[in-house]
């Protein structure tokens, strides 16, 4: 997994503008992408930040980047607390939550709704499509939105603007650690 491919995947987080990206990375050697992933820890945890890949599949594997404070604020919301809690998860605490989550996804292979949670999708829109079950929502981008389309479009350009200036920066050179925002 080189540097530009996470940039590319996952700049929002990188720029402290998301808690977390989720994002699929192909490798020939799961002890090679073991000692990327710690590089990439190395890096970045003075920054804030944890890369984690959550399940593999034959040479896929399903990555996490997520800054672990601000995940833990997102979590304690009540709105999102009350989500994983309909959901059966069975301990709030932020560790445990992605532990939960990973399990989910290793067992079940589809994608569980609360991991927009882990995301910084809205918690109203989490809701909204759990409840529609994906249909009729009021604006569809980085995920299906089912509250408030202008705050969600106001993300999704800010979103890409960010990824498209980081994929500038990266290609000029600028080293992972400078490209991550503290946080």
């Amino acid at each position: 997994m080189s540097e530009e491919y996470l940039v590319d995947h996952a700049a929002p987080t990188l720029a402290g503008l998301k808690t977390g990206s989720l994002f699929p990375c192909s490798y020939d050697a799961y002890d090679e992408l073991k000692a990327e992933i710690g590089a990439v820890n190395r890096a970045l945890a003075a920054k804030g930040l944890r890369l984690i890949p959550m399940r593999r599949d034959g040479k896929r594997a399903l990555l996490y980047l997520y800054r672990p404070a601000r995940l833990k604020e997102d979590l304690s919301a009540e709105d999102a607390a009350e989500l994983l809690r309909a959901a059966g998860y069975p301990d709030l605490r932020q560790e445990r939550c992605v532990t939960e989550l990973m399990k989910r996804l290793r067992a079940y292979g589809d994608f569980p709704h609360e991991i927009g949670l882990f995301l910084s999708y809205p918690p109203e829109d989490v809701r909204g499509f759990i409840k529609h079950r994906g249909h009729n929502s009021k604006l569809d981008g980085c995920w299906k939105v089912y509250g408030d389309v202008e705050r969600a479009r106001k993300l999704f350009r800010a979103y890409k603007k960010c990824t498209d200036c980081y994929n500038r920066q990266k290609a000029m050179g600028v080293p992972l650690d400078r490209l991550a925002v503290a946080g």
